[in-house]
């Protein structure tokens, strides 16, 4: 089993945990609401979990555009 992070908004490759079994709350993913965990999590049928979250570059780039979070996509 592998959790596998990327950006939700470029799509970049942020890390990798390695993992036989690992439980969410050690990850923090239980903190997250229903609508968030649907947002932001996929299960993969090989047992495999994708997490979407902010890269450093897109979380700067929101931080000096506050603008942008009011559209669906910005990067170009």
């Amino acid at each position: 089993m592998s959790i596998k992070y990327s950006c939700r908004h470029c799509g970049n490759k942020i890390g990798q945990i390695e993992h036989k079994e690992i439980e969410e709350e050690k990850l923090g993913l239980n903190e997250l609401s229903n609508e968030e965990r649907y947002e932001m999590i996929n299960y993969q049928n090989n047992g495999d979990v994708e997490v979407k979250t902010i890269c450093e570059h897109c979380e700067e780039t929101l931080n000096q555009n506050p603008s942008y979070h009011e559209l669906d996509t910005f990067i170009q």
